[in-house]
């Protein structure tokens, strides 16, 4: 016995959320998920990340305002923080599933694996549909070396019921820089094993090298240049051999060098979909090359940052395709991407080094902004914001901002990119003072 839907989505994320909501209305939507209702985003990424940072966020204001009206820095209680994010992350799962039921939403929880072009089986259970969303997602690499077992992912930091005392991470993008800035934060001794000299390769290195100096003076140990090849087991913890002569010893130690979209289960050779090295190739409507299964959120191989709200944009994207064939090629807004460590790094738009190669094209207005009055009323040790202007239209395309509040100014330039406010446009509006906001017109030059 076949059930059939008119589309099934596969994979109860961000992006398979917002494909569902959308076409629920119109359409017979079955969501099937292997893992945790909600995905990885409010279950066991960004959103319990935030809670934890919540309080190092705290403790860096604190410290900053050490001799400025404060005295005492104080110091993070592990168990009950990890209580506070629990319960959140707790009734994440329950809370999915409930309202995706009061939506009219069939739900199923279990592996799928195609059978056909438009048939997929869940427990010996086959079920049909007219379209399909694939929205997975992804999961951390753990790499090939001896010793592997050993190693735990975010998933299992961010689940910690105590914080190791020694820790080491692999890798230097978001999730090990922002791991590692937290454990520091709660007095773990952290060591960041990278591969070559920089981190955060998408960011520009003259920023990130600011990050990795604040991070340093924290406490964080970075080791450059070095390659984990081997992890052994002793009676006090891990001793972690690499390339060159370090050899740490640490209680715990995180893969946190890469993640691989989650699509072996599948069997998309039977559903005629093409994977590629980096995920799902599609084209401009989210199509695979099934015209009728689509993919959103981190399954896509693309050159687009693979974050929450991006997924989420493709999703109701996806469902919008569905409903109407005649939707334009997809569009993608300015993605601001934020680093949250201390302090943050943000950017958005077009790239910095992209616009110093075309100073014929693009006007770059870089400012020390630590004497401002929003950044020294915060007592922030440094604070820059880079803005990039087009020269014919003079609007705002591109920005980087690097302060302890850089999440909060980078959505209003985002929002002003959006917007295409000129300087002068912006001259016409009254913001509250003095704030983040009020700031916005100085960022023009």
């Amino acid at each position: 016995m076949t059930t059939e839907f008119d589309t099934i989505i596969i994979g109860a994320g961000p992006g398979g959320l917002a494909a569902a909501y959308a076409l629920a209305p119109h359409q017979h939507v079955l969501v099937i998920e292997n893992d945790l209702w909600g995905g990885t985003c409010p279950n066991r990424g960004c959103d319990p990340k935030k809670m934890l940072y919540s309080a190092v966020e705290a403790q860096d204001h604190a410290g900053h305002l050490q001799q400025f009206g404060l005295k005492g820095v104080p110091t993070i209680d592990w168990p009950a923080l990890m209580a506070f994010k629990r319960g959140y992350t707790d009734k994440v799962p329950a809370g999915t599933l409930s309202g995706l039921q009061a939506a009219n939403i069939a739900t199923i929880h279990g592996e799928p694996h195609f059978v056909a072009t438009d048939q997929v089986v869940v427990a010996g259970v086959t079920y049909q549909a007219t379209n399909f969303i694939i929205a997975t997602g992804q999961a951390p690499v753990i790499p090939e070396i001896s010793g592997r077992d050993y190693l735990q992912t975010s998933t299992d930091f961010l689940a910690l019921p105590q914080l190791p005392k020694r820790i080491a991470l692999i890798g230097a993008g978001y999730v090990a820089l922002e791991l590692a800035n937290i454990a520091a934060s709660a007095g773990a001794e952290v060591h960041i094993l990278q591969h070559n000299q920089r981190i955060l390769r998408s960011f520009p290195e003259n920023y990130t090298q600011l990050l990795s100096a604040a991070l340093t003076a924290k406490g964080i140990t970075f080791h450059w240049d070095t390659e984990l090849t081997s992890v052994t087991e002793q009676a006090t913890g891990f001793s972690l051999a690499t390339n060159t002569t370090l050899q740490l010893n640490v209680d715990a130690v995180f893969a946190a060098s890469g993640r691989r979209p989650q699509l072996a289960s599948l069997n998309l050779e039977q559903a005629g979909v093409t994977i590629v090295a980096k995920g799902i190739s599609v084209n401009d409507h989210l199509q695979t090359t099934n015209p009728r299964i689509y993919a959103v959120g981190d399954v896509i191989a693309k050159t687009q940052p693979k974050l929450t709200p991006v997924s989420s944009f493709e999703g109701r994207y996806a469902a919008r395709t569905i409903l109407d064939i005649g939707v334009a090629a997809i569009a993608y807004p300015p993605m601001p991407q934020v680093v949250y460590a201390s302090p943050q790094l943000a950017q958005v738009g077009v790239k910095l080094g992209d616009a110093k190669q075309q100073p014929e094209q693009y006007r770059v207005v870089e400012q020390d902004t630590t004497q401002w009055y929003t950044f020294n009323r915060l007592k922030e040790p440094l604070a820059k914001v880079t803005t990039i202007f087009d020269r014919t239209t003079q609007q705002l395309v591109g920005a980087v901002v690097y302060a302890s509040i850089a999440e909060e100014v980078i959505n209003y330039l985002t929002l002003l990119m959006n917007s295409q406010v000129t300087q002068a446009q912006l001259g016409q509006r009254i913001l509250a003072y003095p704030s983040p906001a009020s700031d916005l017109a100085y960022y023009y030059g």
